[in-house]
């Protein structure tokens, strides 16, 4: 995409780009140092939360970057992805390809806000090197050996949705009770009584209302990523989002959405009535229920779209390429490993001999 007058970041002292900076948070130039900061809104309170309209894809007041942008696409795994337009890639930040080519514009919604990187990409990588040595069932020589990493700052898009749910329930609720019953047996030939705890479920109908509001469920908006690695930071802090402002994406690579806003609406949607499931249960209570039903309306759905930073890395162990993740606000990890056959082989070879010691401890015959 394009505006009328694109906005460059010039260092008011030698005129290069300048960069955001994780550290100072301000605009930097990595030429000489100077600094600027960020105009943030004076009477900025909170993001704005846009009601849930599905047209608002259509909308172009929302797809107003502020910046020039330019997609590139790569020729390797297909990944797109959203940079300055003087900025080029020397290689993909998903699968560390060097071939990136430019591929046209991009018309998506724009965030509403998002997180600035908080975490250097020299702290990044000194988080990983301190995470891998802590992992269980590596290879010695990967845990003391010093990994390069390709490392690139990317900010995800990700969608957030809050709702009002007002859910109709009705249920079969079991609960146990117990019995006391007599019974014969024939022990070396001879028959004897004993009475032994026997238990049975009474059932009864039940039914009710469950009102509850959702704010700001977090959901993926791209589906590039391994969905096992990005579901893992939950720990993103959303009330510190800050307005969007062109200023946090230079020096970073901002991609683009391509979940669309129905999709990311349905997967939310999806955790909220598993939520509501679990929740209801509890509220419900009883030994066993059966015949659940649950009926859920929804009202005052709104939605964001903001902007969430990670380090994507990838790096080579043995030939073979792993991909870790760094969230660039809280330095949590999470990331794939080579595994040591011989470690699991003796740790599940450890963990049979100790359930088999249990069992011939407890079958040894009591003596009194």
């Amino acid at each position: 995409m394009t505006v009328e007058t694109p906005i460059r970041f010039p260092c008011p002292g030698c005129g290069a780009q300048m960069v955001f900076d994780a550290d100072s948070q301000q605009l930097k130039c990595s030429y000489c140092g100077n600094t600027a900061p960020i105009d943030v809104p004076e009477d900025y309170e909170e993001p704005v939360e846009h009601d849930l309209d599905f047209a608002d894809e259509n909308d172009e007041s929302l797809r107003d970057w502020g910046t020039e942008q330019q997609v590139i696409k790569c020729e390797n795994c297909g990944a797109e992805m959203l940079i300055p337009v003087l900025q080029t890639a020397a290689m993909c930040a998903f699968c560390g390809s060097p071939k990136v080519l430019p591929q046209g514009s991009d018309d998506s919604i724009r965030p509403e806000s998002l997180i600035p990187f908080h975490i250097t990409k020299e702290k990044a990588v000194e988080l990983f090197l301190k995470w891998k040595r802590k992992r269980w069932f590596v290879p010695n020589a990967f845990k003391k050996q010093h990994i390069n990493s390709n490392v690139t700052g990317i900010y995800v898009p990700f969608w957030t949705f809050d709702a009002q749910t007002d859910s109709d329930y009705s249920a079969e609720v079991g609960i146990y009770h117990y019995r006391t019953e007599t019974r014969t047996r024939t022990v070396d030939g001879k028959t004897e009584t004993y009475t032994e705890q026997v238990r049975y479920t009474v059932w009864h109908s039940t039914s009710g209302s469950y009102s509850l509001f959702y704010n700001d469920v977090l959901i993926p908006a791209s589906s590039l990523h391994d969905s096992k690695l990005i579901r893992k930071f939950d720990d993103f802090d959303l009330n510190d989002l800050s307005p969007y402002k062109p200023e946090y994406l230079s020096g970073y690579i901002a991609e683009r959405y391509n979940v669309s806003l129905r999709d990311g609406w349905d997967e939310a949607e999806t955790q909220i009535d598993s939520d509501l499931e679990s929740r209801i249960r509890s509220k419900i209570g009883g030994d066993e229920i059966r015949n659940l039903r649950i009926c859920t309306d929804y009202y005052d759905k709104t939605y964001k779209h903001v902007l969430l930073p990670l380090w994507n890395a990838t790096y080579t162990y043995r030939n073979k390429t792993y991909q870790y993740m760094v969230n660039g606000e809280t330095g949590s990890i999470s990331g794939k490993v080579p595994r040591s056959a011989w470690k699991i082989t003796f740790f599940t070879l450890f963990c049979i001999l100790i359930v088999i010691g249990l069992i011939w401890y407890f079958n040894q015959p009591s003596y009194s």
